[in-house]
């Protein structure tokens, strides 16, 4: 192989397919990139037998021919080389790469010995825009669980129907729910790594222009012009979220989402030191008293409230309830309680298509 490649082009495209490549893989040939001449292009593969990337890259094509390289020292060496044009010439399993000044010889592997991205028949295709894939990600996938013993909670639920999309993840302590319209004639219910979903996170660019998913038997495949990303869907009976979540509330408040995200995370300074994590509250009349304690100390803050309906006192271990405030876009939320035993249920103020349900801990009334 011998080809001739722009230096920012390149690394680019190495950023972005480094994305399939995991850190805990037993199999060495799994740590490199396949790169490979295509139709004129170079095209560049990684794979962790779960996910796969392909992108491909212009090139000035001299000779045809195929190499696996490290991933990260040819990554390395392409970032830190001039912005000008690189040569790479590969003789056996040898790999020359020249630019300006500098040159690298470097060993790689043979082409033959990568497996093979399974090839997948199209089934069903629907298109949406980009940033509303990238929104619905957002405000879900820090919902599932790092629990190896759960995997089908390790992943975000897809449920299409009548063209609503609905995404769910859940850990057992909180759930995170995101509706978006999606142009699918089909109905569907599929369960996506979430590993996968926060990779393709950072190749979409933050724009409304349309990508393609395609799902078939086993596999989603997420096509973004000359990048395809494909993942294994995870297996199993996802839990029936929709009974999680009550609809009626006996205590309902409306605060200023920035101000209480602020008072919350102030709390958890003093909260961490502990490991619950933990911060009270109590909502009482128009006010949020929030505080917590631990042994180096204790924090109260106050903010103002719209209340309805009874006094609330209750307890939550503060990461679960800040990191999903964070995800919300809106100036007000709404939280809606049932007592100080059941989850809370917050809301954007002017927004249905999101919610988020965190539990409680219990507490001893004498300990708030």
């Amino acid at each position: 192989m011998r080809i001739q490649i722009d230096q920012k082009s390149l690394a680019h495209k190495i950023s972005i397919v480094q994305k399939g490549i995991s850190s805990r893989t037993t199999l060495q040939i799994l740590d490199g990139i396949l790169l490979e001449t295509v139709n004129g292009m170079l095209k560049l593969t990684s794979t962790d037998l779960e996910i796969g990337i392909e992108t491909y890259v212009k090139c000035n094509i001299i000779e045809e021919g195929s190499i696996v390289v490290s991933s990260r020292i040819f990554g390395e060496i392409i970032k830190k080389l001039p912005e000008s044009t690189i040569t790479i010439i590969v003789e056996e399993n040898n790999i020359n790469i020249k630019c300006e000044g500098s040159e690298f010889n470097i060993l790689g592997n043979g082409a033959h010995e990568y497996p093979e991205l399974p090839t997948i028949i199209n089934q069903n295709s629907f298109s949406m825009p980009k940033d509303l894939f990238k929104s619905a990600i957002r405000q879900t996938v820090f919902a599932t669980t790092q629990d190896e013993t759960r995997p089908i909670l390790s992943g975000v639920l897809l449920e299409i129907v009548d063209g609503i999309g609905s995404f769910v993840a859940l850990d057992g302590y909180r759930l995170a729910l995101r509706s978006i319209p999606i142009n699918s004639h089909e109905d569907l219910k599929i369960v996506i790594p979430g590993r996968a979903l926060s990779e393709l996170n950072k190749i979409l660019d933050d724009d409304e222009e349309e990508f393609t998913i395609t799902i078939a038997p086993g596999h989603i495949i997420f096509n973004i012009g000359d990048t395809l990303m494909s993942s294994r869907l995870l297996e199993g009976q996802f839990l029936n979220y929709k009974d999680i979540i009550r609809k009626d509330h006996k205590t309902n408040i409306v605060v200023n989402k920035k101000a209480f995200q602020d008072s919350l995370e102030r709390a958890s300074l003093l909260a961490k030191e502990e490991k619950a994590n933990l911060v009270k509250l109590n909502v009482i009349d128009d006010q949020v008293i929030i505080k917590s304690n631990s042994e180096i100390g204790n924090v109260y803050e106050e903010i103002s409230s719209r209340h309805e309906g009874e006094t609330v006192n209750i307890a939550f271990n503060s990461k679960y309830i800040i990191e999903g405030i964070k995800v919300i876009d809106t100036e007000e939320i709404e939280l809606n309680f049932m007592g100080s035993l059941n989850p809370c249920i917050i809301k954007p103020v002017g927004d249905d298509n999101f919610t988020y349900l965190v539990l409680p801990v219990r507490l001893a009334q004498e300990d708030y």
